[in-house]
């Protein structure tokens, strides 16, 4: 099916691209990757009357080191973070999400802004970014804000983007190499049912989780059970992993059963803690 008739506008700056979405409201689109938009044109579910693509403002696409935390322009692409010798020493935990996702054509358009914008319940990054306690910083008509990673998810495709805003950077912190990504995917698409991201440092665990609910979310109950002393015993760690699902309500549809959502949660948690330790 073809999309609706729009009018297609290409700004070469951030200032550029947000002075159109003023102009146009709720009218226009941002074409990022395009992997969300495009399909939602040709089958009608989105209808805007003016796409404007930011794919060629070059401040957007960016892997920088700023001494203490890491810089990722909203289009840089899936592959380009996968294949960051800078991210997969300083903060591994997004190149290994990274290559989790879709297949090389996916990742060789999609970017990690769209993904993030889009809010997929399934998506990859989401987990990521919570475990990372990143930031989003976004750039509006009232100028620049920056939204902690666990204020960012609001619910199904739903984010706290305010009106005229757009993503602009995400602000990431180097880890340790204790980290891991478990997912279990849906096999058609590689979005995942359940994907867990673990970040364990020194005094602390973070544990992010997609695929399960109607957004992604920290596993705090997970958190909580691992602040026990260090080494933790087998049966601490299954005790925490049991947890990953607490809190929230799980999704049910033709791929996976709420109660199976659940339990792969509760799998992939105690697999990529494990996994994170072992590192």
């Amino acid at each position: 099916m073809y999309p609706a008739s729009f009018d297609y506008l290409r700004p070469s700056t951030i200032d550029e691209a947000i002075a159109m979405l003023v102009k146009h409201g709720d009218a226009a689109k941002l074409l990022a990757g395009g992997h969300s938009l495009i399909p939602a044109m040709k089958l009608r579910l989105a209808r805007p009357e003016v796409v404007i693509d930011i794919g060629r403002i070059e401040a957007l696409n960016i892997i920088r080191d700023e001494g203490g935390h890491f810089v990722i322009g909203a289009m840089t692409t899936h592959q380009d973070i996968a294949g960051s010798a800078l991210l997969q020493e300083k903060c591994p935990l997004l190149p290994e999400t990274a290559a989790h996702i879709g297949d090389m054509q996916v990742r060789n358009r999609g970017t990690i802004g769209g993904s993030l914008a889009h809010a997929d319940p399934a998506a990859d990054y989401p987990a990521a970014i919570l475990a990372l306690d990143a930031e989003i910083v976004v750039s509006g008509p009232g100028g620049r804000r920056v939204i902690r990673a666990g204020q960012f998810f609001v619910d199904l495709l739903q984010t706290s983007l305010g009106a005229n805003e757009m993503i602009t950077e995400i602000r990431v912190r180097a880890t340790p190499r204790s980290v891991a990504y478990e997912k279990t995917e849906q096999k058609a698409s590689g979005f995942a049912l359940a994907g867990v991201a673990v970040v364990v440092d020194p005094d602390a665990v973070r544990v992010g989780v997609t695929g399960v609910a109607a957004k992604a979310y920290r596993a705090a109950a997970v958190e909580r059970a691992l602040s026990a002393p260090r080494p933790w015993r087998a049966e601490t760690l299954a005790g925490a992993a049991a947890q990953a699902a607490d809190g929230v309500e799980p999704l049910s549809d033709i791929h996976a059963s709420a109660e199976f959502r659940a339990h792969l949660a509760q799998v992939n948690t105690r697999r990529a803690i494990e996994r994170a330790i072992a590192r």
